[in-house]
């Protein structure tokens, strides 16, 4: 039987470990990111790596409504049973609530929670249908610690918590399962030029190997949330 995931933004950190994991274990990808030339990249490697996994892929940029429509289109044309979402991709821009540029906030909000949400709202339909399916939302520390130079990146992430906890709620008596994912500083491209060393990171493998046990399980149980933060705590 075929077996389907879609991850948003899968070509780099987290999302491409996710991608990574669920080729491994044979699922055909279907994903989306900014760059062109980088979903070509990841299709052909993961093709190469992974003989019986396909990739689907569309140019998107979630932080815009209509190429979220335009990327949720592609994913129903393909007329495919899906079996696991992963809302991965997100954006992080430092700043104060009170420095911080005026279009800090819509911007986030759009790429952190508006885009989970769409997305999320249009695919769990087909999984109420079946009474099957399940939805992880990668969401951060940030959603339940308040950090300094956090602004409105937490202020997204807080709300895309509550949102993923809202639709667990919904759709737990039609056999959907959802999973907030809460991880701390991972080694990603939002970490580029800082002075800390490597072994301060936690692995983007570790999540997408938490996110796959989270899946394995059997029906009778969900795992509601899961936190991780590097060994030697947050940064």
């Amino acid at each position: 039987m075929q077996r389907y995931i879609v991850v948003t933004g899968g070509t780099k950190g987290i999302g491409r470990a996710v991608v990574e994991q669920f080729a491994k274990e044979g699922f055909h990808i279907i994903t989306c990111s900014r760059n062109e030339k980088d979903l070509q990249k990841l299709k052909l490697e993961i093709e190469q790596a992974y003989t019986f996994s396909k990739v689907f892929y569309q140019q998107a940029d979630l932080s815009d409504r209509k190429s979220v429509e335009l990327f949720l289109k592609y994913v129903q044309s393909l007329q495919v049973q899906l079996d696991v979402v992963v809302n991965n991709s997100g954006l992080f821009i430092p700043g104060k609530i009170t420095e911080e540029d005026d279009e800090a906030l819509p911007f986030m909000i759009n790429t952190n929670l508006y885009s989970a949400y769409y997305i999320s709202k249009t695919l769990v339909k087909d999984m109420i249908k079946r009474r099957s399916g399940h939805i992880f939302t990668l969401c951060s520390t940030a959603s339940i610690t308040p950090y300094i130079n956090g602004g409105s990146y937490c202020i997204s992430k807080f709300a895309l918590y509550g949102m993923t906890k809202v639709l667990r709620e919904e759709t737990k008596e039609h056999n959907v399962k959802v999973t907030a994912i809460l991880p701390g500083a991972t080694l990603t491209a939002s970490w580029e030029g800082v002075d800390l060393p490597p072994e301060r990171f936690m692995k983007s493998e570790d999540v997408a190997q938490a996110i796959w046990g989270a899946y394995t399980m059997s029906a009778n149980s969900v795992v509601e949330e899961i936190l991780i933060r590097p060994q030697l705590g947050d940064l």
